[in-house]
């Protein structure tokens, strides 16, 4: 995981666990819907992803991890949610249309993508979900997954809560060139980065595109490197920077080996925390055991409740 998915969704993450009950599930079907060409990625980072959670500071003591696919009921309730759902509910999904241009060089004109916002029903009404923390771009799946939710119980009788969607605050890292953080743009600095590794992305990366030399004046506003020393670096180093740089009186060469320092020694109590993991790897196989029997034990219930209202 990257650092997008840290302070777009992990951190976040983090601080509802403190106030809800939570569930956190790997979602390889749903990563089938995309990769079902090449599924080896999906199994070599099931374990990684985990670990990155707990380096974060997410608790298996406190909330569920568990993977998708271990769960056939997810599969039972996906079903049962297809028989009724509109196809126009799907179509013009707006996250639909938007995926389908984004991901032109795979074929996803497939049942199972244009699908995936009820297979996301499932996922969260399984567990009769009160939130459901997305960022903006997944609030139209929530709100599908809310219809669902009132189209069964209107059907069957009242078995599921209509869930709330929790609204994750939105990112201000963006990627090496501004644009979103993404694996698949080839602009993103990993939790699992080295140092030399972070030192080489930052020194790529995209300051104020109107400061062509070290003499020209900067606007700290629209420099992409600035917004991670907002994060990472001391209050007192943003203020010399945000002073420094309209007046020239710092380049984005001595800026960035600034903000990589500062971005190395906020890391390193994740990376410390990996590293020890990543030497017992067993610990975490049984974290994700635990939390497959944990949640397979509620979805079984579930399903009872809902294969005695459809009457099968």
């Amino acid at each position: 995981m990257h650092l997008g998915h840290l302070h777009g969704a992990l951190l976040n993450w983090k601080r509802l666990q403190d106030r809800y009950r939570c569930f956190f599930f790997i979602a390889d079907w749903h990563a089938l819907t995309s990769e079902y060409v090449h599924p080896d990625i999906i199994r070599e980072s099931t374990y990684d992803i985990i670990t990155d959670w707990i380096s974060v500071g997410l608790d298996p003591e406190v909330s569920t991890f568990f993977v998708q696919s271990q769960i056939k009921e997810h599969a039972e309730l996906f079903l049962i949610f297809s028989m009724f759902t509109p196809l126009a509910w799907l179509e013009r999904n707006p996250t639909y249309k938007e995926q389908l241009a984004e991901l032109r060089q795979k074929d996803v004109y497939t049942y199972g993508f244009l699908g995936y916002p009820v297979l996301q029903a499932a996922d969260i009404l399984m567990y009769k979900a009160n939130g459901v923390p997305v960022g903006e771009d997944q609030a139209p799946h929530v709100e599908l997954t809310r219809e669902i939710a009132r189209r069964f119980n209107h059907l069957y009788g009242k078995v599921f809560p209509v869930p709330d969607v929790l609204l994750t605050p939105t990112s201000k890292i963006l990627g090496l060139d501004r644009r979103k953080m993404s694996k698949s743009y080839g602009n993103a600095i990993f939790l699992t980065d080295s140092d030399e590794e972070i030192d080489l992305k930052v020194s790529r990366m995209i300051t104020d595109p109107q400061r062509a030399r070290k003499s020209d004046p900067g606007d700290p506003a629209v420099c992409n490197v600035f917004s991670f020393h907002e994060i990472y670096s001391p209050p007192e180093t943003v203020e010399d920077i945000r002073r420094d740089c309209p007046l020239a009186a710092i380049g984005c060469v001595e800026c960035k080996r600034i903000m990589a320092a500062s971005l190395k020694q906020g890391l390193e109590p994740i990376r410390a925390r990996r590293r020890e993991l990543e030497s017992d790897m067993e610990r975490v196989k049984a974290v994700v055991a635990e939390g497959n029997a944990r949640s397979r034990a509620i979805a079984r219930e579930t399903m009872a409740q809902v294969r005695e209202a459809v009457k099968i």
